[in-house]
């Protein structure tokens, strides 16, 4: 491949301390990366960072994840794996984990604690979704159709008119093997449908009311009798 792997933060539009970054902010450090490098990040479709982004040589990928597995992932992130997190305390006040997935979906804002509802964290989900020049991929699919998603991956590599030298079936097996998600700090499951386990009537009827058509928009159910 003529990109290789650096170890860096990622790009957040959210300090550790909790700031949002400016837009301005944003694009420096998305204009600080190096040329032939993967970088990564959580950055908004702004026009600035798509102008940046959505280049002619630069390849991007947009994964997104089913919201009900996204906020089961978040809660036990925060709860448990990361006490620095700005919910970190708060969740653990509460009494169980039904009462920190209600919080979850319908978002706080109140005494300092802000977190923004289900509905609100996916409106740039489909910002994303709307670029032409960006291949967006859900996270399921990289877990259950691995194969096929990493295919395409690598085929999205060869528009630039960069034609990878290494056979794809051994190209592939480079990238299987390379996969190694217990590395990362915020693994826990990888398992995708989870939610299914912690989402009560009550937490479908709240995430419904909050969410609308949500999962519809993204594909995730054919409707809302879910």
């Amino acid at each position: 491949m003529p990109y290789r792997y650096v170890e860096a933060e990622p790009v957040r539009t959210i300090t550790k301390e909790g700031r949002r970054k400016t837009k301005e902010e944003i694009l420096r450090e998305l204009e600080s990366l190096s040329r032939g490098v993967i970088g990564w990040g959580y950055v908004d479709a702004t026009p600035q960072n798509v102008s940046l982004l959505c280049q002619p040589n630069r390849v991007n990928y947009f994964i997104y994840r089913d919201p009900r597995d996204m906020l089961v992932s978040q809660i036990f992130f925060a709860t448990d794996m990361h006490e620095e997190h700005g919910m970190h305390d708060y969740y653990n006040s509460l009494p169980d984990f039904g009462e920190r997935l209600k919080v979850a979906i319908t978002g706080i804002d109140r005494a300092g604690l802000y977190m923004v509802s289900v509905k609100q964290r996916y409106e740039g989900v489909f910002q994303w979704l709307e670029q032409k020049n960006v291949m967006c991929i859900r996270f399921e699919n990289l877990i259950n159709n691995r194969d096929a998603t990493l295919n395409a991956m690598l085929s999205e590599v060869e528009k630039t008119g960069y034609k990878i030298p290494t056979p794809r079936e051994k190209a592939l097996s480079v990238l299987v093997e390379a996969i190694q998600p217990r590395k990362s700090h915020t693994f826990r499951s990888g398992k995708t449908g989870g939610w299914k386990q912690h989402f009560t009537e009550e937490h479908k009827k709240l995430f419904k009311d909050v969410a609308g058509d949500l999962l519809v928009r993204l594909g995730y159910e054919g409707n809302n009798d879910w």
